[in-house]
């Protein structure tokens, strides 16, 4: 990758602000947790595995400054509600706390982040598979190097797939009203010479069902004990259409995505963003005053409209409670 979506220099976590892209690459530095707390919640940083990620590096800062471990995880697991990795992760740090003490949480952290780019070409090799020479994929928000501690879950599938010789081209929905598909993954796929078309979400059946698409991946922020998958807002439409049209629809997603905890994905906590992000962009608005908005940021796509999920140790068709269940015992 010819970019780091975050840095730790054993003071400071430096993170590449993905509010600017693709007009600028710059960092934002964090020195406490609830420096990385905001940034998490103000989309600095963003996609589930990056979150969890940071999450525990912002732990770590906490302990190279003798300061208040739980105050420091309290705050960073206000910052987003919906990502399961934000919370895995701040699970492992306190395992890690608990058994050998905040000298630990430094290296805890790295080893997380490790394991983090190790699980993703896993991922990407198994997923690699079902991807056919030519493929045409479309995909939606970023589940990229951007998303991720690098290489990613539903891009690192298509980069797989091209470091395998195939061909392949991907559509990148620009996913509103954040645009991360616009401004993130198109710009992704534009620094790794990989072909990309830009589309608007409305256009995603238009273009299904003229052929021009041949199979979808997206990524996940959770995963239901059946297999139903919360990700970003539009994923659940992508999923109706695909089956409509008959296309594979794909969801990658690491098992730390995985919450057995919650046994259907309606009750998976769905976070509501501010109206802001939905009445205009940066500064510009066009909306009218007074309209009332809704802007959940993310839906659930039921498990009977996954063709499958990829993950770091293997593949699993047709999503069910039992299939999820044995997939996690590996």
């Amino acid at each position: 990758m010819g970019f780091d979506t975050l840095r730790w220099t054993g003071k400071t976590l430096e993170l590449l602000d993905q509010r600017a892209l693709p007009e600028k690459v710059e960092y934002v530095t964090c020195r406490t947790a609830g420096d990385t707390a905001r940034a998490i919640r103000e989309m600095v940083v963003r996609g589930a595995p990056a979150i969890g990620c940071t999450a525990a590096f912002g732990v770590a800062l906490e302990s190279t400054r003798e300061a208040d471990l739980e105050a420091a995880f309290e705050v960073l697991a206000q910052s987003r509600p919906t990502a399961i990795n934000l919370f895995w992760a701040l699970a492992r740090m306190r395992r890690a706390l608990a058994r050998d003490g905040a000298s630990a949480l430094e290296d805890e952290a790295l080893a997380i982040y490790e394991e983090d780019l190790a699980v993703n070409r896993a991922l990407g090799a198994h997923g690699a598979a079902l991807v056919p020479d030519r493929a045409r994929i479309m995909t939606h928000c970023n589940a990229g190097a951007l998303a991720t501690a690098g290489y990613g879950t539903a891009l690192g599938v298509v980069r797989s797939a091209r470091d395998q010789g195939k061909s392949v081209s991907v559509i990148a929905n620009e996913t509103r009203p954040y645009l991360q598909g616009a401004r993130l993954t198109a710009w992704e796929m534009v620094q790794e010479h990989i072909p990309v078309t830009l589309a608007t979400d409305s256009m995603a059946g238009f273009l299904m069902s003229r052929g021009e698409v041949d199979l979808l991946i997206v990524g996940a922020d959770r995963v239901a004990a059946n297999g139903d998958v919360a990700n970003k807002i539009g994923t659940y439409t992508l999923a109706v259409l695909a089956q409509r049209h008959g296309l594979p629809f794909y969801v990658a997603a690491p098992r730390s995505s995985f919450d057995l905890a919650i046994a259907q994905g309606a009750s998976i906590p769905i976070e509501e963003r501010a109206a802001e992000e939905v009445t205009g962009y940066r500064g510009s608005r066009w909306a009218p005053d007074g309209v009332a908005v809704r802007n959940p940021a993310f839906d659930v796509t039921p498990a009977e409209l996954v063709t499958a999920l990829i993950t770091e140790v293997g593949v699993l068709r047709a999503p069910s409670p039992t299939g999820v269940a044995e997939l996690l015992a590996r």
